[in-house]
């Protein structure tokens, strides 16, 4: 019996401290939330400044409708493959469409932490 508290006891303490971890990690959470909602924006706008529609773009990258989508909805990310792929499709180099989602998202900056000593 004395086994099953301290077993209790300790679930408890690794759930609190889970739980420390988790309220902690908001502005990583909220960070990373913008900077997908920033690439989302910049691959629609992308698009459409394009004239293409998203079954279009799916065809020629080889990839579902429904996958463009999720990119352009902020769901989900494209891999590094899909994402040099559509740069080319919209005559971008994938650094171009990289660093306008940095510089919107308002936490990177170039050279940021990379000083050189001469």
């Amino acid at each position: 019996m004395l086994a099953m508290g301290i077993v209790g006891i300790y679930l408890l303490w690794l759930v609190i401290k889970a739980l420390r971890v988790y309220i902690n990690s908001h502005e990583v959470r909220v960070e990373k939330k913008a900077t997908r909602k920033s690439l989302a924006e910049a691959l629609r706008e992308n698009r459409v400044r394009c004239k293409m529609t998203q079954e279009f773009v799916s065809e020629t990258i080889g990839v579902s409708r429904q996958a463009v989508s999720k990119w352009e909805n902020g769901t989900s990310d494209p891999n590094t493959s899909n994402l040099i792929a559509l740069a080319k499709l919209y005559g971008i180099s994938a650094e171009e469409l990289l660093k306008s989602v940095e510089h919107s998202a308002g936490t990177a900056k170039p050279n940021e932490g990379s000083e050189k000593t001469v």
